[in-house]
């Protein structure tokens, strides 16, 4: 097991491909089933694009979504399991790239992109890089998009304050073997984030859980600033 909380990160995608690429095509994560999937879809669609990148594609749900509505992408994973299983089904250009690699070689995925999306693909420490990276992606007119966990119905008993946090996958059922290190931001410190990516905050969407009105998960659509 490797010893940092990045490299088990990272990891942990690899030894659960095959688990995760199961739960979500069987529909066992019910928070997507309940709101954030079609938050996603719709915040992205809103914006008409032609072309985007699906940074963080895995198994490639989100990708095939669009392709049903006309629109071209690119998905990224630096998984190769999850993006076999991706080009399995299709529905888009899928690429093996880690982030390091997005970062450094500006035509490894050279845009533009009318929409650059990060679907709970940031979970990592530290991502300004990648934003910034990802912001040079982008068409004149273009916007980054990234869901992520809600900060105020995830802070735990850690409490409201960035840390490495653990999921176990326990509430996905199936056959997860590895537990995934994952950062946790409170909401100044993903404002303070995308700041220092040079990325401005047009829309803050918080989708609500039908029965409770508890927040989902946190919706940011960006423009490079």
């Amino acid at each position: 097991m490797p010893p940092d909380p990045e490299a088990r990160l990272q990891h942990s995608w690899l030894a659960n491909a095959d688990a995760w690429t199961n739960a979500v095509r069987e529909g066992r994560i019910a928070s997507r089933r309940l709101a954030t999937d079609r938050a996603i879809l719709d915040a992205i669609l809103a914006h008409h694009p032609r072309r985007v990148l699906d940074v963080g594609c895995g198994e490639g749900w989100l990708a095939r979504a669009l392709a049903a509505q006309g629109v071209a992408v690119v998905g990224i994973d630096a998984s190769p399991p999850l993006i076999e299983a991706a080009r399995a089904l299709g529905g888009g250009d899928f690429q093996t790239l880690n982030y390091a690699e997005v970062i450094d070689d500006p035509i490894a995925v050279p845009g533009p992109f009318d929409a650059v999306v990060c679907n709970f693909a940031l979970l990592g420490e530290d991502v300004v890089a990648l934003l910034r990276a990802l912001g040079e992606r982008l068409a004149p007119d273009g916007r980054l998009i990234i869901q992520s966990l809600h900060p105020f119905t995830t802070a735990g008993d850690e409490g409201y304050v960035d840390g490495w946090r653990v999921e176990t996958f326990a509430a996905f059922g199936g056959a997860f073997a590895e537990a995934m290190p994952w950062y946790y931001r409170t909401m100044g410190t993903w404002l303070q984030t995308l700041s220092d990516a040079k990325l401005v905050v047009e829309r803050c969407i918080e989708p609500l859980h039908p029965d409770s009105d508890a927040p989902m998960s946190l919706l940011l659509v960006c423009r490079a600033g």
